[in-house]
């Protein structure tokens, strides 16, 4: 398979291709006028100068891969598509996720390999991207609590992006609080867990401090996420990356706060606080009133606020992770995307209401979902 993967690519880069990536690459000083005349004059096929233009940008090291990348997407975006994975699909598309990460991978691996890592990031295979797998639990709908109206789109974008990166998705919808612990349980023995580098849990429903909730109302606790899937009780992801994503408010504050003695602050925080619920957007929360959490995890709130959703687009918390998986993904590791996840609502309406919150993390590398 690797050897026809290198074959598509050297053949779908066209002499025009060549010869704009080329003439960026010398504007970019990453290569001079000789490199550039050498590529061209001394192969005399297109295929062969394309594989020499490869040759030579491995040499150049990692970041000139990754400029070879973004230039490409630039001069053919179709082709860029199709063998580097950059945008979420959509549902047309989600059946091709597969072998687009898969040219990615192997782009990576074998063309543009990286060296002197290994004990810096978790390692991530070919053959363990196509073993990929994760949980994905909806609640929407509840006995006695409101419905969460738009946590439809919010499936549907989790459920993109994750087979984007290469997980086969185990979704569930409306689980009562008992049968969410039975998924996580049969998850954690699932048989693909022994083969993948990775998994990714994702609930979404109302919640509460420590929990979320069923569809019967009943709490279920987060906690036993982890015990169910560390070492003890899930020894098939010992030493690999366990993602958790909570989608549910952990409590029933706003998160908002006024800054004594600091006028102008007072003034921004008031007036985005004011201005979110005014401008006539119906913005719902994911709040339960309650009576008394190897992985990482992203809480869509802090402890004991809310979550907000808004019903036609979904949860700000789920758009905010797509669009930055979307954007940098393919450069970043986990840590630093959940942060940028972070500060975009630090710089949006909500940040003065909402802050996701990361927790428990307990990764000794760094984890990347593509790496690069």
């Amino acid at each position: 398979m690797a050897g026809k993967l290198r074959k598509e690519f050297v053949s779908r880069v066209s002499q025009e291709n060549l010869k704009e990536l080329l003439e960026a690459f010398v504007t970019d000083g990453i290569l001079n006028d000789l490199e550039k005349e050498s590529i061209l004059e001394e192969n005399q096929s297109r295929a062969d100068r394309v594989r020499c233009f490869i040759d030579t940008v491995k040499k150049k090291g990692d970041k000139a891969c990754r400029i070879m990348f973004t230039h490409l997407q630039k001069i053919d975006s179709t082709l860029y598509s199709s063998l580097h994975v950059s945008t979420f699909p959509s549902a047309q598309k989600a059946q091709m996720t597969g072998e687009r990460v898969k040219m990615y991978v192997f782009l990576q691996f074998t063309i543009f390999s990286k060296t002197g890592l290994g004990k810096q990031h978790y390692t991530v295979f070919l053959k363990s991207i196509s073993k990929r797998v994760a949980l994905l639990i909806t609640n929407k709908t509840f006995n006695r609590y409101s419905t969460r109206h738009g946590a439809e789109k919010d499936d549907y974008k989790m459920h993109c992006m994750l087979a984007e990166l290469g997980y086969d998705v185990v979704k569930y919808k409306n689980l009562t609080a008992k049968v969410i612990e039975e998924a996580l349980q049969k998850f954690s023995k699932h048989p693909q867990l022994v083969h993948t580098d990775s998994v990714f849990v994702v609930i979404m429903s109302h919640g509460s401090l420590g929990a979320v909730c069923g569809t019967d109302c009943k709490p279920f606790k987060t906690e036993n996420i982890y015990k169910l899937l560390n070492t003890e009780n899930c020894p098939a992801l010992h030493n690999k990356p366990k993602v958790i994503i909570i989608q549910a408010c952990r409590g029933d504050e706003a998160g908002l706060v006024v800054l004594p003695d600091e006028d102008l602050a007072k003034a921004n925080i008031t007036q985005q606080n004011s201005s979110l619920f005014a401008s006539g957007r119906n913005i719902e929360t994911d709040a339960v009133v309650h009576k008394e959490k190897d992985f990482i995890s992203l809480l869509s709130c802090t402890p004991n606020t809310v979550s907000y959703r808004d019903p036609s687009y979904g949860s700000f918390f789920i758009q905010y992770i797509v669009e930055v998986f979307n954007e940098f993904a393919h450069e970043d590791h986990i840590d630093e995307l959940f942060r940028k996840v972070m500060q975009r609502f630090e710089e949006s309406d909500f940040g003065g209401i909402q802050m996701p919150s990361k927790d428990r993390c307990t990764l000794t590398k760094n984890f990347y979902l593509l790496d690069y």
